[in-house]
């Protein structure tokens, strides 16, 4: 993804459209594109602020948003399930298809870690801090 432009840069393209030149001559000067400097312009006519929108999904929308209780419960019940067979279950159950790693970041996020055991295999457990 990429970073927004920053906040004096988009001030000094304001002020420079505000004193007198077009959008395009102030894209050309400051080095950005037309299309930067007519949105911004429109942005800050609308909104009343050159800042930057915030970037990304906002949390809790995600595919997996709706069955994160029933995943915490599973994982609760059995420790040891494996990210498979995790995915498994949820599309068994609800018939959603999601990649095991998607469901590890899920888990990770809700503050379950991962703890290995000398018979090479592994339980998760939830981080109390």
């Amino acid at each position: 993804m990429t970073r927004s432009y920053s906040l004096d840069l988009r001030v000094r393209v304001i002020a420079f459209v505000e004193g007198g030149h077009s959008r395009r001559a102030a894209a050309r000067h400051f080095g950005v594109s037309d299309s930067f400097a007519i949105k911004l312009l429109h942005r800050q006519t609308r909104l009343g602020s050159p800042a930057p929108a915030r970037q990304g999904r906002p949390r809790g929308t995600g595919k997996l948003a709706p069955y994160e209780e029933f995943l915490v419960q599973v994982v609760e019940a059995k420790p040891d399930i494996t990210m498979p067979e995790l995915a498994a279950r949820l599309l068994e159950k609800h018939g959603v298809t999601v990649a095991p790693a998607t469901l590890s970041r899920l888990l990770c996020r809700r503050g379950f870690t991962y703890k290995k055991i000398s018979d090479r295999g592994g339980v998760r457990t939830r981080r109390y801090s």
